[in-house]
């Protein structure tokens, strides 16, 4: 059975090509505009890892990484920063959160899917 990635950027251009990189590896992908949309798509369940963006509206990132790793069904569940930011303030902050690792934008597709297995150990 695949595993499944739950996508959260604000960036609909952005979602598709995460979209269409992880599909094409054989992973299935659910996504989100931002992190509240996120949140409620992660407690359906289901989900193997979470690919988030740091700023978008409503929820950020790091809001959404603190929601979720406040949860016990979502300690363990491998969470990769893919943003626009390289700041390390912000990615201690990350961190510090509960991040699994960060991946700065623009991606090489390559580098997304190495972090991807290396991650979900597939």
């Amino acid at each position: 059975m695949p595993k499944t990635i739950l996508s959260v950027d604000d960036s609909a251009s952005m979602r598709q090509m995460i979209k269409l990189t992880l599909m094409a590896a054989g992973y299935q992908v659910v996504e989100a505009a931002d992190g509240k949309e996120a949140l409620d798509k992660a407690k359906v369940g289901g989900i193997d890892m979470v690919l988030t963006d740091l700023n978008m509206p409503n929820m950020d990132g790091l809001a959404l990484i603190r929601e979720l790793r406040g949860m016990q069904a979502f300690r363990g569940l491998p969470i990769i920063f893919l943003t626009t930011e390289s700041d390390p303030a912000k990615k201690n902050e990350a961190k510090t959160a509960g991040a699994t690792g960060w991946i700065v934008k623009p991606f090489q597709q390559d580098q997304l899917l190495g972090v991807v297995r290396k991650v979900l150990g597939s």
